[in-house]
Formats: structure tokens, sequence, C-alpha cells
């Protein structure tokens, strides 16, 4: 094997550091990704409870959201608010209206309808 000329030395040098750099170039490693999402989860539960949501309508409002790690935050919360005494906060939308439309919307089958339009007529009449 031929002996290592500097530039060779300097390229492989380079390439050591960027490669030993990875994390300050934005590129998550797997354990950062998955402490990242139980972290979020736990955000999610503690917030679902705060909000007097049952857990059940959490994991239907946060699918994405790992259910393991939003039952703990969720758990966490319930013996922090029993703790201190705290009452939960109402939601300001419903259930229903969040999953439908995920808050973008509030469609209400009574409501007036725009100015032009029609509103449908009920069935037997």
């Amino acid at each position: 094997m031929a002996a290592m000329t500097p530039i060779r030395k300097t390229l492989l040098l380079a390439a050591a550091v960027l490669v030993a750099g990875c994390d300050m170039l934005g590129i998550e490693s797997a354990q950062a990704l998955a402490e990242r999402r139980e972290a979020d989860g736990k955000a999610v539960g503690g917030a679902c409870r705060h909000a007097g949501r049952a857990i059940e309508d959490c994991y239907a409002l946060n699918r994405k959201a790992d259910r393991a790690a939003v039952f703990a935050g969720w758990r966490e919360m319930n013996d922090y608010m029993r703790e201190n005494k705290i009452d939960a906060v109402a939601p300001q939308q419903s259930v229903a209206t969040e999953v439908a439309g995920k808050g973008a919307r509030n469609e209400r089958a009574d409501a007036v309808p725009p100015a032009g339009e029609a509103k449908p007529a009920a069935h037997g009449s």
C-alpha cells in the first residue's frame, strides 16, 4: 500500500470531522428522536388532562402521538392536579368539532347560510 499523501490525510480528517458533527448539522439520532416523541406525547397527555378531557378523547384527537407517553403525561398531570387541588379548564371547542375538522371550521346544521344560498329543506316536508 502506498504512503498517504498530505492531501489524502487532510481529506480523511475533514470527512471524520463532518461525520462527527452530524448533530450540529441537524441530523437527529434515533435516540434523540424517540426522546422527543416521548416528551411530545407526555405534553399532549398533560394538556388533555388539564383541559378535563378523557384519555380516550385524547387518543382520538392525537392519533400520531405515542399512546404510552400520552397516558404517562395524562397520569402525571392528574396526580399533580389532585395534589394541588387544581380544577380542569374547560376546552374551548367540542371534541366532535376537533375530530371532524381538526378545529378549523365549526359548522352547525342550524347555521344561517350565506346570502344567496338556500337552506336545504328538511326531509318529509
